[in-house]
């Protein structure tokens, strides 16, 4: 006989459908085999697919792209915790994950979801990596930093919304990068604007990275001197955030919407 799942579908960072970043979220009533869960994300063919299950008092979470486990995603941690806030336990106001990032906490707070994610300040790059990135971005930075991804600054929004990447060249360097800017030429003006591109995690654009601002609040609230700030994701989709820097941890707000739920069959 076949076995079914239940799967929900969640756009996360955004208030309306067919924007933000798509989530696939699948809760589970006991652990199933991790090959079977890259299995349900290479079929899902999104950036992330959530899978959790009850653990105690919390909620054991994983997150899977289409081609391998991540340590941390923040889009789906939001859409999960959406989920089990929204379709599945409504009067719940917080849920606390354990996750490959430790334990990680979703809050209701004004209208939002709000993450509480590790934070990872960023610091300088050497000049060697510098130079990798301006070579694979084609574009002088007027900053590289690095955490656990590298993120160049660049001059303006308009040049963030404006960047073409060459995923192969992107590919080639060690890890994951963003490019950032500040949000003041935006038309809708925001404290800063980003983009984010995993190309060697099968994600050649991620609409809305929710794992990106754990460095880019720090990163710009010590520049712009602000404790909390508006950010926009100017992918294609889109996508709204808050953050603030809490310590050594980030607090990550925003909002889902549910587009799809269903039955997955295998």
């Amino acid at each position: 006989m076949p076995t079914t799942l239940p799967i929900y579908q969640v756009d996360a960072f955004t208030e309306r459908a067919f924007a933000g970043n798509p989530a696939a979220v699948c809760p589970l009533e006991a652990p199933i085999p991790e090959a079977l869960m890259q299995d349900i994300a290479a079929e899902n063919n999104l950036s992330e697919t959530a899978f959790f299950h009850p653990q105690g008092d919390a909620f054991s979470l994983r997150w899977f792209t289409p081609t391998t486990e991540v340590e941390l995603c923040g889009h789906a941690t939001l859409a999960s915790a959406f989920v089990l806030m929204t379709a599945l336990e409504p009067a719940r106001s917080e849920v606390t994950f354990r996750t490959r990032s430790g334990l990680l906490t979703v809050r209701r707070r004004d209208g939002e979801l709000v993450l509480d994610l590790p934070a990872y300040p960023a610091a300088a790059a050497d000049a060697q990596t510098t130079a990798a990135v301006a070579d694979a971005l084609r574009v002088q930075p007027r900053e590289v930093v690095r955490a656990r991804a590298l993120f160049a600054v660049l001059d303006s929004a308009a040049a963030v919304r404006g960047f073409t990447p060459d995923f192969a060249a992107l590919s080639r360097l060690p890890t994951t990068v963003g490019i950032t800017a500040a949000g003041t030429d935006e038309a809708r003006p925001v404290d800063f604007v980003a983009r984010y591109f995993a190309p060697t995690f099968g994600v050649n654009e991620d609409p809305v990275t929710g794992s990106a601002y754990c460095t880019l609040a720090p990163y710009w609230a010590a520049r712009l001197g602000k404790e909390s700030l508006r950010a926009r994701q100017v992918s294609r989709r889109g996508g709204e955030l808050t953050c603030a820097p809490a310590g050594d941890r980030v607090h990550i707000g925003g909002k889902a919407r549910l587009v799809i739920t269903g039955t997955l069959t295998y």
